[in-house]
C-alpha cells in the first residue's frame, strides 16, 4: 500500500454512510455526533449511537462547529465516523509475527499518545528496529489517522498495530504470554545497566504526563534514559528511538 493512498476513506460522513459502515462492521475509531442543547438524540442519530456502543466504538457528542471543521464534503448530516488508515491487528497476531520469524517477541506499548506526529514517528522507528507490533489504547489517544500514516513514511503498512480497551489488562496478557513488561520512566534504573535481551514489551507514556500509575505498577521493570544536560526529559518519539535501539543493541550481542 502506497503512503499517499493511506489517507483515503478516513472520514466517513452522513447518516446513511455511517449506518452502513456499522451494519457491515467497517473498522471505526470513533463517531462524532451533533449535540443539540437540552435535546436527546433522535431518529437515525440515536440508532447510530446505539449500534456504535454495541460494538464498543467511542461515541462523542460534539458541537456542530466541530463537525463542520472535520467534514471534508460539507454534508455530514450531524454525524462523522473516523476510520483507521489501515485495519488494526490483534495481540495474538502480533505475537504470531514474532513466532513466524523465530524471534523473541518485541512489542511497543504506548500509554496514551495524543499527537499523531509522535505516533507516526514511533511506528516508523519500531518498524526499523524490528519490533513485531505496536499497541495503543482506544480512549484518550490518537488512532491510525492519515497524519500518522504520512509521518510514519510508509512504515504503517509494515507494522502491526493493535488497539485495546485497557492497557493494564493488556500488559497482564503480555506477561502471561511470557513477555517482560519494561516501562520507561524518569525514576527507573539506567537503561544502560538493564537486561533487555529477552521477550519484551516496552511501555512509553503520554506526552507530558508520562505513564499512568496503574500501568507503571503493572510493569515488571522501570528503566530510564540518563539525562546529562539541563533538560529532564525527551520527546516521546525521540525517547522511543533511544529505547528501541538499545533493545536492538542488546539483541545483536546475543
Amino acid at each position: 500500500m502506497e503512503t499517499e493512498n493511506l489517507n483515503q476513506n478516513l472520514v466517513l460522513e452522513g447518516r446513511k454512510a455511517v449506518l452502513e459502515a456499522l451494519n457491515h462492521e467497517k473498522p471505526i475509531d470513533r463517531i462524532l455526533l451533533r449535540r443539540d442543547k437540552d435535546k436527546p438524540l433522535e431518529g437515525t442519530l440515536r440508532l447510530i449511537a446505539a449500534k456504535a456502543r454495541e460494538r464498543r466504538i467511542v461515541v462523542q457528542e460534539v458541537e456542530r462547529i466541530k463537525l463542520d471543521n472535520t467534514s471534508e464534503s460539507g454534508h455530514h448530516q450531524g454525524v462523522i465516523a473516523l476510520c483507521p488508515a489501515i485495519p488494526y491487528a490483534t495481540i495474538p497476531e502480533i505475537l504470531a509475527i514474532a513466532e513466524s520469524r523465530n524471534e523473541l517477541p518485541f512489542v511497543i506499548v504506548l500509554d496514551g499518545i495524543t499527537d499523531p506526529h509522535n505516533l507516526g514517528a514511533v511506528i516508523r522507528t519500531a518498524e526499523a528496529g524490528g519490533a513485531h507490533g505496536v499497541i495503543i489504547p482506544k480512549r484518550r489517544a490518537v488512532g491510525l489517522t492519515g497524519t500518522v500514516a504520512k509521518t510514519s513514511a510508509g512504515a504503517i503498512s509494515h507494522m502491526a498495530v493493535a488497539r485495546v480497551g485497557n492497557i493494564t489488562r493488556t500488559l497482564e496478557e503480555l506477561k502471561s504470554a511470557g513477555l517482560w513488561v519494561t516501562a520507561a520512566d524518569m525514576d527507573g534504573q539506567s537503561l544502560y545497566t538493564s537486561d533487555l535481551k529477552g521477550p519484551i514489551a516496552l511501555v512509553l507514556g503520554a506526552e507530558g504526563e508520562g505513564l499512568s500509575r496503574l500501568v507503571k505498577e503493572a510493569s515488571d521493570f522501570v528503566v530510564s534514559i540518563p539525562m546529562r544536560g539541563q533538560m529532564s526529559s525527551l520527546n516521546v518519539s525521540v525517547a522511543a528511538g533511544v529505547l528501541i535501539y538499545e533493545v536492538v543493541r542488546a539483541r545483536t550481542n546475543l
